[in-house]
């Protein structure tokens, strides 16, 4: 019989794995088999060069080969893959501050009087030194987890924020404005995280130092020691005003899940059982300003959805006095419940908070930067990265705590300042907005009466 790789040897070539695709625990075993025999039939075989044979024999990549048989040496067997690969989504990737920097750029071309898009918008951003670049495709999907949308405006397309954000943006605006005329005092609310292995991402470097016995012989250092990675993680949360601090008010804990999103850590309970303890510190008749993380929403009983039983929607229409009609179907059901909801959809939070005569004013979504408590961990943080020496959690904390008592009120009443100063900005900015999206649809009006025939398609992302 003619060997494979004879001249003779009619046999089609081995079908290669496609690139990407899963190896089964089966494909794994006959990895696993093949080296074996291999190493029966010639015991001095280079793993090495077995790796090239068995990738070339059964159509596997190298590096699946690899690590097989590392993952077979380690555990003495093989594992099914996960099948459903896992893409960290792009609204996670970006931190809070990133996308603070971003929206305010989308917000300077308004200010400008001019109608961004989506190339002009990836232009400045990637301008941006201390930005992440993006390509067109990624800063479209973080803009729309952002709150944007494309709309329509005449012969133009227009990056604009959808309406339910800048009404409820205006909303906020007016209630904050309104309790600050009535004297009362207000408090800025929020959570952060800190990790073991925050450090300064910039600092001063000698590049005439080129090795350690260089620095060594000389008396010099190679720099910084690095940390090995990001560790283990603070989670943190705080509240204060013009005054400062709420005085030991601050809740500290070390994180158990490590995720990427701090939230997965806090829940309804220990949140509110945390709140209520801050409460009695207050001042009275305080506003306690704070974003809608799922903790901080909690309803105080679920309304009906329509993804309830019928006869569930009719029971609780009717324990709340409402008659009804056995012949209503669900879609009618949900609309007398949308009709009444206002008065029962309330947060546990709030009717706690209420019962201490202080109210809960909500952030609409997306806009930290109406948060004055965002400026100050931006100090604190940086306080934590710039005196990290040992990379240990307790040694972070105390640097937290450090940072916390650097902002004394003086600070604090410049940051609270500050976002008076976005709120106006933002006030102004809508203004403009429906100025200017009404000028541009006047002109289409003006340009479809003249020239009704003009092809009317353009590519939303560009033009």
């Amino acid at each position: 019989m003619d060997q494979p790789g004879h001249p003779n040897d009619h046999r089609s070539p081995v079908k290669r794995n496609r690139r990407g695709k899963f190896v089964c625990s089966r494909q794994k075993e006959m990895i696993i088999n093949a080296y074996k025999s291999k190493l029966e039939a010639n015991p001095k075989l280079a793993i090495r060069e077995a790796r090239v044979i068995l990738s070339k024999e059964l159509g596997i990549g190298i590096t699946t080969i690899s690590n097989t048989l590392s993952e077979y040496g380690n555990f003495k067997t093989v594992s099914s893959p996960n099948r459903t690969k896992i893409f960290k989504n792009i609204n996670v990737k970006v931190d809070d501050f990133d996308k603070e920097a971003i929206r305010r750029k989308v917000h300077q071309f308004w200010v400008n009087r001019e109608l961004p898009n989506l190339n002009k918008i990836l232009s400045v951003v990637n301008e941006d030194d201390t930005l992440p670049d993006f390509a067109l495709t990624t800063l479209w999907r973080l803009l729309k987890s952002m709150g944007f949308q494309f709309s329509k405006r005449g012969r133009n397309s227009a990056l604009i924020e959808n309406d339910d954000i800048r009404a409820r943006r205006r909303r906020y605006i007016r209630d904050i404005r309104k309790y600050r005329e009535e004297g009362r005092p207000i408090y800025y609310l929020d959570e952060t995280w800190v990790n073991a292995g925050d450090v300064a991402i910039r600092v001063w470097c000698d590049t005439t130092v080129k090795s350690s016995q260089a620095a060594f012989s000389q008396g010099l250092s190679t720099g910084a020691v690095n940390p090995t990675g990001k560790g283990k993680r603070l989670i943190v949360c705080h509240i204060g005003s013009e005054d400062g601090f709420v005085s030991d008010s601050l809740l500290c804990f070390e994180s158990k899940k490590n995720t990427n999103d701090y939230h997965d850590e806090m829940n309804g309970d220990s949140f509110r059982d945390w709140l209520e303890g801050v409460l009695t510190r207050l001042k009275d008749n305080a506003v306690i300003v704070m974003d809608n993380a799922p903790y901080h929403s909690v309803k105080l009983e679920k309304c009906p959805t329509s993804n309830w039983r019928k006869a569930d929607i009719i029971q609780w229409l009717q324990g709340k006095g409402e008659v009804v009609d056995q012949t209503m179907i669900i879609p009618e059901l949900l609309e007398v419940v949308r009709r009444i909801k206002p008065i029962y959809n309330k947060y546990v939070i709030d009717e706690m908070v209420l019962q201490q005569n202080k109210t809960v004013l909500r952030l609409p979504p997306y806009h930290c930067e109406l948060n004055s408590i965002e400026l100050v961990w931006s100090v604190v943080k940086r306080h934590v990265k710039a005196n990290n020496k040992t990379f240990k959690l307790p040694d972070v904390k105390n640097l937290l705590v450090e940072g916390i008592a650097k902002v004394d009120a003086e600070m604090w009443k410049n940051f609270v300042k500050h976002t008076i100063e976005e709120e106006n900005k933002f006030w102004t900015l809508d203004d403009t907005v429906d100025e200017l999206t009404a000028e541009q649809n006047r002109l289409v009006m003006t340009i479809g009466n003249s020239d009704t025939e003009e092809d009317d398609d353009f590519d939303l992302l560009s033009d």
